[in-house]
């Protein structure tokens, strides 16, 4: 095998198998099918790089394609969310495609099915129909209407499409084998009746589409050369080929590709939960603020959060593809958008925990204009000025009154640099009568101002601080995010619900203070704020109130903390 086969993973071998065996490269057409039910999270993102990237790869066309056959949950916000989503990741469809569209040719073909007497109307409820079907380990029964006559069944069909019947009265079930190992097999429901206005063929119709027999004939119909789903869709192949060999007897020269569904493993992530179901809980019941609440695990939440789509899709990459279902670590996604912000995001400072500080010999009522790098990874981006003055803003976490040789901070007598500034030395405190530090006093020295290039501004201290002035500070609200579940694998627990390990202080709004620049931040901007981490401009912010929110600190602070 050569080394560029190896370097391949297994979905792009076996594309090019079929390629090699005769298939025309023009025929290679993908698909990425979401359910518009809810908005896209993280675990999303995989399939989307796999079908969107192997458009590119081979520079075939990729459907965005909706299967919205259940319109008791689904809406057009959602279709409208996953269009945005799709997109802010930077991938280009060709067609936007809903497996409605086919709502027609799909009841035609199932009329095609009950005349070969390959599927019938069954009038059983939901539990027998369930009770019926067997177990894994216990073959199923014939119901007591799979012998229907065709005549009977077209007629039952009819009036169920009609809406003469009640939902639950009748269903249409595929004619298959209730002997099956697979229980997929055992006669599956093709049709419901459903008394729902759907968000695209509103009340026309009132019988819908099981997902099975909807999703392999979308991609019949699409010609999907390779249809690409996650593990736990690999039971249903056997049905998919089931249904798509059926239709492709009568179908063939209108329709003359037959697709190959192949599974992948799903994208597990830890701290983080997948269910859309149980993400909806979260909105419905205000743990959160909304699918776009930036502690989410979606698209939308990991934007509003200050996620970048290439820190998203470089994820993806170094997951990779693979048949085997693992967890990976939070810790890399969180590593991808350090190692992205690093490069892309302008440093800034901005104080969080203010405390006062006065250089008590700096002259009375004095303003400097300093120049500071915006990124010393990007030569491009530039510099930008920051006032300085006597009164300063800094984290009261960098002073100490009385300190070890290990605090390489502010304490009395000793020296630290002000970032871009000067060298300088603490003398005193103010406290209050409560003994609580309220101004620390300093001087500083006049001579060791950054990049003067004279001896003293060249003197090595231990310790550096990020500070504002106070006269030019800013007022900022600071939302800092943290993981929203404590628990490394929340939902697994079978006698715990997932909720017991939500976070409690996985929010902080804080009142901060940030330079001046800042004041014309944009909403999606991004930043690092020295010392502390990366932030975004918030949706809600505006020139008048800015708000930012904590995308990932500087270092992964959460395993230490998850030792001790």
């Amino acid at each position: 095998m050569s080394e560029e086969k190896k370097s391949l993973n297994f979905i792009e071998q076996i594309i090019e198998e079929d390629l090699a065996n005769g298939m025309p490269k023009e025929n290679l057409r993908f698909r990425f099918p979401p359910e518009p039910n809810g908005y896209l999270h993280i675990g999303h993102t995989k399939a989307i790089g796999i079908s969107f990237g192997l458009g590119e790869k081979y520079k075939a066309p990729v459907n965005l394609r909706f299967d919205d056959t259940n319109p008791a949950k689904e809406e057009q916000e959602y279709v409208d969310a996953i269009k945005n989503d799709v997109a802010w990741l930077g991938y280009q469809w060709e067609n936007v495609l809903f497996s409605s569209d086919y709502f027609q040719q799909l009841y035609d073909w199932a009329i095609r099915l009950i005349q070969e007497e390959k599927a019938y109307v069954d009038s059983q409820t939901s539990e027998e129909i369930a009770e019926q079907k067997g177990t894994p380990t216990q073959v199923g029964k014939n119901s007591p209407y799979r012998d229907r006559s065709v005549e009977e069944n077209l007629e039952l069909f009819e009036k169920m499409k009609n809406g003469d019947c009640k939902e639950g009265e009748h269903v249409l079930r595929a004619k298959i084998d209730m002997n099956s190992p697979n229980m997929l097999m055992r006669d599956p429901i093709m049709y419901r009746v459903l008394f729902k206005t759907h968000h695209r063929t509103g009340d026309d119709w009132c019988i819908y589409p099981m997902y099975d027999w909807t999703h392999g004939e979308s991609d019949y119909i699409e010609q999907i050369s390779h249809s690409l789903c996650s593990l736990e869709f690999k039971p249903h192949r056997e049905l998919y080929n089931w249904f798509r060999d059926h239709v492709y007897d009568y179908s063939k020269t209108e329709y003359p590709l037959i697709p190959k569904q192949r599974e992948f493993s799903r994208l597990n992530l830890s701290y983080t939960i997948m269910s859309k179901r149980k993400l909806m809980r979260l909105v419905e019941e205000n743990v959160v603020a909304g699918w776009d609440d930036p502690r989410m695990p979606t698209i939308s939440g990991l934007r509003r959060r200050g996620y970048t789509p290439n820190s998203i899709r470089n994820f993806i990459e170094t997951v990779g593809v693979s048949k085997r279902e693992n967890v990976i670590d939070v810790a890399l996604l969180e590593f991808k958008i350090r190692e992205d912000l690093n490069k892309t995001a302008n440093r800034v400072m901005g104080v969080l925990n203010p405390i006062k500080l006065v250089i008590t010999n700096y002259p009375e009522g004095q303003e400097e204009i300093l120049v500071a790098e915006n990124n010393p990874e990007d030569e491009h981006a530039g510099s930008r000025e920051v006032p300085f003055s006597g009164e300063l803003y800094i984290e009261r976490e960098d002073f100490k009154e009385e300190a070890n040789r290990k605090f390489f901070r502010l304490t009395l007598g000793k020296e630290v640099r002000l970032k871009n500034a000067y060298i300088i030395k603490g003398e005193s405190v103010v406290k209050d009568v409560d003994g609580n530090i309220t101004e620390i006093h300093c001087t500083y020295d006049p001579l060791s101002k950054s990049g003067s290039g004279t001896e003293e501004s060249m003197r090595k201290v231990k310790g550096t601080l990020h500070w504002v002035s106070i006269q030019h500070a800013v007022k900022a609200e600071v939302r800092a995010y943290d993981r929203l579940f404590s628990d490394e694998a929340p939902d697994s627990y079978k006698d715990k619900d997932y909720m017991e390990f939500l976070n409690p202080n996985s929010l902080e709004v804080i009142e901060a203070f940030v330079e001046p620049s800042l004041q014309d931040a944009k909403i999606g901007d991004r930043f690092q704020f020295q010392r502390l981490g990366y932030f975004a401009v918030d949706n809600d912010s505006t020139p008048q109130h800015l708000v930012f929110n904590k995308t990932v600190g500087l270092r992964d602070t959460w395993a230490k903390m998850n030792k001790k």
